[in-house]
Formats: structure tokens, C-alpha cells, sequence
């Protein structure tokens, strides 16, 4: 499955209202699972099996809480059974396809 989260406190104690650090712990859990990832500006994608990757939001999420008494998470997954290296074959495809449109 490949899961795309975004996980951040809702609110921030620092004087320029950056959730950096919170956001860095929490993409350290992805980073130390193993599994593979993509961090991006708004999310992050992860790529696993169903428990793991999970288990792995769930730790992030569990990363953030210190800097906040409230975090917000949202999440959207590609649940396919039986489908691997979707994290970067999904967008290879795309690129495969805008290479013999012509413009």
C-alpha cells in the first residue's frame, strides 16, 4: 500500500509559527523504519504493507504530540494487494506517457 500523511501540531510555540522541528521528528520515525519513502513540502508518501506502514504513521503522529497538545493528521492511501514499487512506478508511468504526447 502506499500511504501519503501529513502530521503536524495545530499549533506552534516558536516566534516564526514553523512546525519544522515537530515536522523533522516525525519524518525521523519514517525515515529509521525502513521503508520506503518520499518526503515532499506538504506530504510525505510511504510505501508497505498494511500493518507496517500503519504502524509507522502511528509513531509518527506519537513523534509530534510533544511539541503540542493537539496534532492534526491527515491521510490518504492506495490500498493494492499484490503491488510493489508503486511509490516511484506510479509516477514513472505518468512521465512515460507526457514523454510521447506531443505539445
Amino acid at each position: 500500500m502506499l500511504v501519503a500523511f501529513s502530521v503536524a501540531p495545530t499549533t506552534t510555540a516558536t516566534e516564526d509559527g514553523s512546525l519544522s522541528e515537530a515536522v523533522a521528528a516525525a519524518v525521523r520515525v519514517v525515515r529509521d523504519s525502513g521503508l520506503p519513502y518520499r518526503l515532499g513540502s506538504m506530504f510525505t508518501e510511504v510505501e508497505g504493507e498494511w500493518d507496517e506502514v500503519m504502524d509507522v504513521v502511528r509513531r509518527a503522529t506519537e513523534a509530534v504530540l510533544p511539541f503540542a497538545p493537539r496534532v492534526g493528521l491527515v491521510l490518504k492511501a492506495d490500498i493494492r494487494p499484490g503491488h510493489d514499487g508503486m511509490l516511484t512506478g506510479k509516477v514513472e508511468r505518468v512521465e512515460e506517457r507526457l514523454r510521447g504526447d506531443a505539445f
